[in-house]
């Protein structure tokens, strides 16, 4: 509402003209100074101020995906957070998950989730999963200049896409170029780590439960080696946030569910410190 010189409180006339069905443009015209990627910083790098995140993975299954972050976030060489989720729903079938400038990134998955739920009223139907991946990398291009200065954000986005009835994955760079990953895909720091674990551990037919296990092993690798990534904190009990998308939704999987899931993976790792061992193709 604003307020005129006649001391009327009336609604913006740019709220009630026809418009885009992209909220981020909409805020561009009329509310610049709302956008994440607008806020002003001091020349130089800014990358060692903010708390950042990392390790996110995502496999699919037959019928649907899972996605899975762990839950520390960094600043420098210290410990910001221990229980910053990553994960989150993009809409009913979709999510995303964050690695890189913790609060931008936050930011900009609220943006996004306004931005799709915009489209839906404006034009009455949802948008198709490549129109969703594509109005993200808008979003991550919007958001160049900061990372230009050391605030990069670089998400990852995934659902099922209805029409085809498949789980798809969706991977960015910096500038918002889009890559889609036909069975499995990681960011973070923790990455090439997790990405090792799920090359080994995936298989085409893999099921729901067994999915979500792969992800908490690669989850697990990435922390045995990668600093930046938190591994599953039995004593605070603090567990990965899993997401599983199906043709019946995203669904968060409870604390209960992932606690106990995480309990026997590091019970298999006292035995077996490097993990479980992937049948070799035609061995024994």
């Amino acid at each position: 509402m604003s307020q005129l010189a006649g001391g009327d409180a009336r609604i913006p006339a740019a709220y009630l003209r026809p418009g885009t069905s992209s909220f981020n443009d909409f805020l561009v015209e009329n509310a610049p100074d709302l956008l994440p990627a607008r806020t002003s910083l001091p020349a130089g790098s800014a990358a060692d101020l903010a708390p950042h995140g990392t390790t996110i993975v995502s496999v699919t299954f037959p019928g649907g995906l899972v996605m899975a972050g762990d839950r520390r976030a960094t600043m420098g060489n210290v410990i910001a957070q221990r229980d910053i989720q990553k994960v989150f729903p993009a809409d009913e079938f979709a999510v995303v998950g964050i690695a890189g400038t913790a609060g931008l990134a936050v930011e900009m998955v609220r943006l996004f989730q306004v931005e799709l739920e915009h489209y839906e009223k404006i034009e009455g139907s949802q948008l198709s999963l490549d129109g969703k991946a594509n109005r993200l990398s808008a979003l991550i291009r919007n958001n160049l200049g900061m990372a230009m200065q050391g605030l990069a954000v670089v998400p990852m986005f995934a659902g099922y896409d209805l029409a085809r009835g498949v789980g798809r994955i969706f991977g960015y760079d910096v500038t918002g170029g889009r890559h889609e990953e036909a069975s499995y895909f990681t960011v973070g720091s923790g990455s090439m780590f997790a990405r090792g674990a799920l090359k080994k551990l995936w298989r085409e037919d893999l099921g729901q439960d067994d999915a979500v296990s792969v992800c908490l092993q690669a989850l697990y690798d990435a922390a045995d080696d990668d600093s930046a990534t938190g591994g599953p904190d039995l004593t605070r009990r603090i567990f990965p946030v899993v997401w599983v998308v199906t043709a019946e939704g995203a669904l968060r999987l409870g604390e209960d569910t992932i606690g106990a899931l995480a309990d026997r993976v590091v019970t298999g790792r006292m035995s077996r410190p490097d993990g479980p061992r992937a049948p070799i193709e035609g061995g024994e």
